[in-house]
């Protein structure tokens, strides 16, 4: 008795739509992410903060580091 051989299976088609982005997929998270940034870089806008912060005084040393 001889046994079936297997043919390859057919690859599935790749849909071209679904791989396209809306253009407010990509600007919505990156004005986010500036607009976080501005608060971070210049703490004097967040006006919830009291005293000096951590984080302030590290980006601070950050860019002294960078200004070097």
């Amino acid at each position: 008795m001889s046994a079936r051989t297997h043919s390859r299976p057919v690859p599935a088609p790749r849909a071209g739509a679904a791989t396209r982005l809306p253009w407010w997929a990509l600007a919505l998270p990156t004005l986010a992410f500036v607009a976080l940034l501005a608060l971070v870089l210049n703490p004097s806008d967040a006006h919830a903060t009291a005293g000096e912060p951590a984080l302030t005084l590290l980006v601070e040393r950050a860019q002294q580091l960078m200004a070097r």
